[in-house]
């Protein structure tokens, strides 16, 4: 069971999802994707949340509002943090998690620490929090799934491309030949490169 949580402090609005436990986080850590941006309170237990970006989006496309919905999401989402004022919330893009055997489930480090990022929420903001449970659905999620098709989807893309360059180096290929020929027929057409049967010494008026 995932939740989803809209977020409509921007337009078009944006999804923030996290897993019903430490198990379900398990696979949204193993099956996430790219554009993925993980958040979690520092040093303290808490849901993981997280927010999908679009192709190409980085943390610092995360707009100021939606990084604070985010972020006090993730502390009312946390037993012991939800208590807590001046709390660090911790964030990175999903491909910077880590994870290794010798780690409890939905445990993660880093592989990256020069790419995590902190946001200080100093206090439960009520306002928000009742904002985005008001938009909350649970929805039952095949991660892996989900997952395989949006990599299908890019491999497919990927094809798409490259056909599509392919075609085109064809194209710039067949157009600098024709004008390679082009350019060959009018050098011969110049009057200083033509001859004709007089200039070759043959006047046809002889051969009559």
């Amino acid at each position: 069971m995932v939740f989803y949580f809209t977020s409509n402090v921007v337009q078009p609005p944006v999804t923030l999802f996290m897993g019903l436990d430490k198990y379900e986080n398990e696979d949204l850590i193993k099956w996430g994707w790219p554009e993925d941006v993980w958040f979690h309170v520092d040093k303290v237990s808490s849901a993981h949340v997280y927010l999908r970006l679009e192709t190409g989006q980085t943390l610092d496309d995360i707009p100021s509002t939606v990084l604070e919905d985010a972020c006090q999401l993730v502390k009312a989402n946390s037993i012991n943090g939800n208590k807590m004022n001046n709390v660090d919330i911790v964030y990175t893009m999903w491909d910077n998690l880590k994870k290794t055997a010798a780690m409890e489930v939905g445990q993660v480090s880093f592989h990256r620490d020069k790419e995590v990022r902190k946001f200080r929420v100093e206090k439960r903001s009520n306002e928000i929090v009742n904002r985005l449970n008001k938009t909350k659905r649970e929805e039952t999620v095949d991660f892996r799934a989900e997952r395989e098709k949006r990599d299908a989807l890019e491999r497919a893309d990927k094809k798409r491309i490259v056909r599509e360059q392919r075609e085109q180096e064809k194209e710039d290929l067949k157009r600098r030949q024709e004008e390679a020929e082009l350019r060959s027929y009018n050098s011969l057409m110049k009057p200083e490169n033509m001859t004709s049967n007089y200039d070759a010494g043959n006047d046809s008026d002889e051969f009559m």
